[in-house]
C-alpha cells in the first residue's frame, strides 16, 4: 500500500491553533506565528475548533475496496474522499494475476496467521469470483447493448461507448472487496486523531499509523496529539457468524420507517440544488434542517459504496443478510445458482479465517442491512440524481423505493415527492449535456405514471 501527502493547509498547525485561539480570546486579531502552550491551553482542555483549521490530503494507493466500505467511510462524516470507481474504472479488474499477487501480499501482511492450506482456499474463493467475471464479461456486454437498445432509444455514441462499463458495473457482483482500489481523503487535524484512534481493523490501523506518521513527519512538534495508548485495541466487523445464506434479490429493499415535521417541509427551487447545492447554505430552507425521514434498508456492498457517498446522512451499523444481489444482466444470464454456490463458499471461509478479514471478501453482490435516516434538506441533497438514468441501476431503484413509500404514506400530489425525481422530469431538459442517458424524455411520457419504470440498465 502507497499513502503519501499530496496537499495541505500552507502554514504550521500550530501556529494556525494558537492564531485562531487568539481570536477567540484577545480584543484584537493577533499576530500570525505567536505560538501559545497548544498542548496545555488548546488540547488538552479540549479547545479543537482551534485545531480544525488545519486540514491535510492523503492519497491512498493499494487499499481494499472494503477497508474503505467497512472501514474508512463507515462511521464518520467529517471527511473529503474521491475513490476509483468500480463501475467506470474500466481496468480494474483487467488484470487479475497482478491483483492476485497483491491480495496475498495484503492477506499476508495484515493477517499473518491466515497461510498454508487456508491462504490458498481463500485465493482459490478470490480467484473463483474473478473467473466467474472474466467468464460471463463478454456474453454481459450482449446483454448490457440489447438492454440500452431496448430502454434508450436516443442513446448517443457517448452511452454506446460505455456499455462495456454498465456489463462491468453489474458484473462485479462477483469480485470480492478485498480488491486493490484507490481514494484522496482530506481530513482536519481532529478527525485524523480520532480515525487514528478508532482503527478497528488490521488494514484501517496501518493507514492511519501511516498518516499520522507522514504528518507529524512535517510537523514533528504534532507528535503529543497521538496517543499510542489511546488506539483501540479491540477489532470491529460485520460477521458473518450468525447469518444463514438466503438466496438472490433482484430489487434493493426499503422500509419507511417515520418522517418527522413533513408539514414543515419547504420545497427547494432547481436554482438552489445545481450547479451548486445551496440547502445548507440558505435561511428559507432551515425548516428543512428538522424535518427528517427514516428508512431501513437491504443493498449490496457495491451501492452501499455508492450510499456513503451522502455524508449528511445518518447510518446505523451495517449487517449482512446472507443474501446476493442479481442486477438484471446477471439475471438474464441465468447466474442465481452461481451467486448461491460463491455466496455459500464465503460462507465456509467465515468459519476459519479472522472476520476483519471474512468481511472484506465478501463479493460486492452480498447484501447488507442498515437503518439510514436524514433532514429533509440531506435527503433532498442524496436523492437530487438518485432517479437519474445516469445512477447505477440499483441506487435508482433504491431512490424508486422511497418515493413510492412517501407515495403510499402521503398521497401523489404531496410536495415531498418533488425532491424525489431527476433534474428531466418537470421539463424534459437533461444537465448531464453529452452524458444524457438517451431515455425518452417526452412530455406524453412525463405526464404519465411510467416515467419511474425498473430499468435493467
Amino acid at each position: 500500500m502507497d499513502i503519501k501527502i499530496i496537499a495541505k493547509t500552507d502554514v504550521d498547525p500550530l501556529d494556525l491553533a494558537s492564531h485562531a485561539a487568539g481570536v477567540c480570546y484577545q480584543s484584537v486579531i493577533p499576530e500570525f506565528g505567536k505560538r501559545l502552550d497548544v498542548e496545555k491551553r488548546l488540547f488538552k482542555p479540549s479547545h479543537h475548533t482551534t485545531l480544525q483549521h488545519h486540514s491535510v490530503t492523503f492519497a491512498v494507493e493499494g487499499i481494499a475496496v472494503g477497508d474503505i466500505t467497512f472501514g474508512m467511510h463507515l462511521a464518520h462524516p467529517f471527511y473529503n474522499s474521491d475513490q476509483r470507481s468500480g463501475r467506470y474504472a474500466a481496468k480494474m479488474f483487467l488484470e487479475p494475476e497482478d491483483a492476485y499477487a497483491k491480495i496475498e501480499k495484503y492477506i499476508k501482511q495484515f493477517w499473518p496467521e491466515v497461510d498454508g492450506e487456508i491462504l490458498e482456499k481463500v485465493m482459490n474463493y478470490v480467484k473463483r469470483g474473478v473467473g466467474i467475471y472474466h467468464g460471463n464479461i463478454k456474453k454481459a456486454e450482449e446483454v448490457a447493448e440489447k438492454f440500452v437498445s431496448e430502454e434508450r432509444p436516443f442513446a448517443s455514441e457517448i452511452i454506446k461507448k460505455n456499455i462495456p462499463k454498465y456489463a462491468q458495473e453489474q458484473m462485479r457482483m462477483f469480485i470480492p472487496v478485498i480488491f486493490p482500489t484507490a481514494f484522496n481523503l482530506t481530513l482536519n487535524k481532529t478527525a485524523l486523531i480520532a480515525m487514528y484512534e478508532s482503527a478497528w481493523t488490521p488494514p484501517m490501523r496501518y493507514v492511519t499509523e501511516e498518516m499520522v506518521r507522514l504528518f507529524t513527519d512535517k510537523y514533528p512538534e504534532t507528535v503529543f496529539m497521538f496517543n499510542l495508548e489511546r488506539r483501540r485495541k479491540t477489532d470491529w466487523a460485520a460477521s458473518l457468524n450468525d447469518i444463514s445464506i438466503r438466496g438472490v434479490k433482484h430489487e434493493p429493499e426499503l422500509e419507511l420507517l417515520n418522517i418527522y415535521n413533513a408539514d414543515k417541509f419547504v420545497e427547494p427551487s432547481d436554482d438552489i440544488t445545481h450547479p451548486v447545492d445551496r440547502l445548507h447554505f440558505t435561511p428559507e430552507m432551515m425548516n428543512n434542517s428538522i424535518g427528517e425521514i427514516a428508512t431501513k434498508i437491504k443493498i449490496s456492498l457495491a451501492a452501499m459504496g455508492q450510499d456513503q457517498r451522502h455524508r449528511t446522512i445518518r447510518r446505523s451499523a451495517p449487517q449482512f443478510t446472507g443474501d446476493f444481489y442479481l442486477p438484471p444482466i446477471l439475471r438474464e444470464l441465468g447466474l442465481e445458482q452461481e451467486a448461491i454456490s460463491y455466496l455459500n463458499e464465503w460462507k465456509k471461509i467465515g468459519r476459519f479465517a479472522p472476520e476483519t478479514l471474512v468481511m472484506i471478501l465478501a463479493p460486492y453482490g452480498a447484501m447488507a442491512t442498515y437503518e439510514k435516516a436524514g433532514s429533509f434538506n440531506a435527503i433532498a441533497h442524496e436523492q437530487g440524481k438518485r432517479l437519474c438514468w445516469c445512477a447505477q441501476e440499483e441506487i435508482y431503484h433504491l431512490g424508486k423505493l422511497q418515493r413510492l413509500a412517501i407515495e403510499e404514506k402521503f398521497g401523489k400530489k404531496h410536495p415531498l415527492l418533488n425532491i424525489f425525481e431527476p433534474p428531466c422530469y418537470r421539463n424534459g431538459k437533461c444537465t448531464e449535456g453529452d452524458r444524457y442517458c438517451g431515455r425518452d424524455r417526452s412530455q406524453k411520457l412525463r405526464n404519465s405514471d411510467n416515467y419511474f419504470p425498473k430499468r435493467k440498465i
